[in-house]
This record gives structure tokens, sequence and C-alpha cells, in this order.
């Protein structure tokens, strides 16, 4: 019987899930196997999992679960250099040169298990199956103009927590803009077609934003890109990957320029292929600005866990698309596990 184990999230400000108790339900029904552990900062209560039929195991218990089980998670394991002998689903951020990416595939070496990346979950176009990118896009948003506001005042952004829903996020944030008591910024979206680019335009336009909406036509060209400097926010919706243009090169810095927010919402600083060169770390919800350079102000902002700041919708809705690929775990080699799985394959062979 395939056996799905829903660990608990180890990282900070982590209370999203990529399994419903009503997808568990599902998957009961499908006949599998489905263990929860336990999780205080999980949005979702271990009480409807018990209801839907699940095992409930201690939290952070996977270590231990039974050899056969799939574990799955969202976000990174600890980073405790432990071999991995399981089967696992998670966010991996290993294939595209990132240090701790490669830290992470040793990890699997040592062990003997296998990676399922999500971002490898795709169908027989190369289309991702699920992915949180209109959430990502819409909170990332939301956090590069109150960055914006915090400049217009005179500071840096404060701290940010989860809003407990959409509406709670745009009270909040039309109330931080109005205290700014400065001119609506222009806003610039690279990737506007895509998941993360809708989010991060609608989330603009509902605060009364002048946005201009790029995809790949208008980047086509590879660049440069006068335009990014002209707009005060820019906002990056697009993945790191071999080839990509650099939108705003290290250069930028020094030259004129209108742009005071970079939201880096794909946030990849560490990637070879980065097309934001003016930064090389990730910021976080207690800092989530960081300012490099002070006259004229410019502050990146790149969380790399954005959904989290909305985490029922952002879970209900990823949920609802990875639903589908998880009903067919029990014929793992096939379909959308066996492309991850070959493409794990393809990246733990030697070079």
């Amino acid at each position: 019987m395939t056996h799905l184990w829903v660990r608990a999230e180890q990282r900070p400000n982590e209370e999203r899930v990529g399994l419903t108790p009503e997808g568990a339900a599902a998957l009961i029904a499908r006949g599998l196997r489905v263990t929860v552990e336990a999780s205080r900062p999980r949005v979702l209560s271990i009480e409807g999992y018990a209801a839907a039929g699940c095992a409930i195991a201690p939290e952070n218990s996977w270590p231990t679960a039974p050899a056969e089980a799939i574990v799955f998670g969202l976000k990174e394991l600890p980073e405790d250099g432990t071999p991995l002998r399981h089967r696992h689903i998670l966010f991996g951020h290993a294939y595209k040169g990132q240090p701790a990416g490669r830290i992470l595939l040793e990890r699997f070496r040592a062990g003997g298990g296998t990676l399922y990346d999500l971002e490898s979950l795709v169908d027989e176009s190369g289309r991702r199956v699920a992915a949180f990118g209109y959430w990502a896009g819409y909170a990332g948003a939301a956090v590069a103009l109150k960055c914006w506001a915090a400049q217009a005042r005179g500071g840096i952004c404060d701290p940010v927590t989860t809003w407990p829903g959409r509406e709670g996020l745009l009270a909040d944030l039309g109330a931080e803009l109005t205290s700014a008591g400065a001119r609506q910024p222009r806003a610039l979206v690279i990737g506007a077609r895509g998941r993360v680019g809708t989010g991060a335009a609608d989330l603009c336009e509902s605060m009364g934003l002048a946005v201009t909406r790029w995809d790949m036509e208008e980047t086509a060209h590879g660049g440069p890109f006068p335009e990014v400097l002209a707009h005060e926010i820019f906002l990056n919706c697009i993945l790191a990957r071999p080839g990509c243009p650099v939108f705003v090169p290290a250069e930028a810095l020094e030259a004129p320029r209108a742009l005071r927010v970079i939201g880096d919402i794909a946030c990849d600083p560490t990637s070879d292929f980065s097309p934001v060169q003016v930064y090389d770390r990730t910021t976080s919800w207690t800092a989530p600005a960081l300012r490099v350079h002070d006259d004229p102000m410019l502050d990146v902002m790149a969380i790399d866990n954005l959904p989290s700041l909305l985490p029922v919708e952002s879970s209900v809705d990823y949920a609802a698309q990875l639903l589908p690929s998880l009903l067919t775990l029990d014929r793992i080699e096939e379909g959308v596990w066996g492309r991850a799985k070959a493409e794990f394959d393809r990246h733990m062979t030697p070079a």
C-alpha cells in the first residue's frame, strides 16, 4: 500500500500545508495510507486530518517513518547533514547551481533516497501541475509596497507577519500607503502573464497603482532595459534559468533612476542565472528589505516564502492543484512522478 507521510514544516514562519483534510480523505478512498504529523504552526488543524481517517504522528518524527513511506513537505529540510533515505516530495531548489541545493543532493546520494522536487512535477507539455505562484506574487507585491511606503516615511520596512486573509492584507496595506502621504508609485511587472505576475499585478491594481505588464515579447531582445529604472517599483516574477536576461545589472545602482524598490518575487539570488544582480542574499520576515543603495535609496525585497504570508488561501489553492497528482502516487514510476524522478536522476549523474 502506498504510504504518504505529511511532515510538519520545520522552517520558521511556515504555516502552509500541501494537503487539506478533504484531500487526505480522497487519497484514503483511493486506497493510500496517509499519516500526518502534528504541527503547532500549521494553519489547518490536526483534528480535521484525524476525522478524515489519517494516522497522526508526532511532530517532526519523519526521520523514523517506515522506509517505504513517501515523505511530503513544502519547504526545505533541516540542514543537519544527515543522509536522506526516504523518497521526499518538497521544494528542493537544487537544480540551478544553488550551494544549499548541491548539499541537499549529496544527502540524497549518501542515504539512497529520492527527491521528487515540486518544481519538477510537470505535465506532458512541461507546465508545472501545481504552484503557489499567484499568492507569491500577490503577497510579494504587497511587501514591496510596504517597503516603498516605509521609504516615503524616511525609514525601512518593518517586520511582516501573516495576514488572516486577503481582505485583511488589503486593509492593512491601504492604511499604510495612505499614511505615507506620497504620490502613488508606478510598477513594472515582468512575467505578467504567469501565475506570479498575475498575482503581483492584481495586488498593485487593487491599490490603484499604474502597472506596466511585461512578458516574453517585451524582454525577448535581451536588454538592456532602461524602462525598469524608470519605474519606482520593479517586480521580477520569472524564474532564473539559463538564458534569462539581466533586468537589473550591478551598474544600475549608480545610474540615474526612479527605481526605489525591487521586489524579486522569484527570489533566487544565489543562482548563476539571477536576473537581479544588485544583491546576494534573501531577505526575511523580520527584515523584509535589504538596502543596497542610499542616495537615492534602493531596497530589495526577496523573501523566499511569500505565500506563507497568506497561509489559508495559498494552502487551499495549492493543495487543490496538487491533489490530482497525489492521487496517482500508487503509480509513482509514471506520469508527473516519473518525469520528476528522471530530472532527479539527471542531476545525480556525475558530470
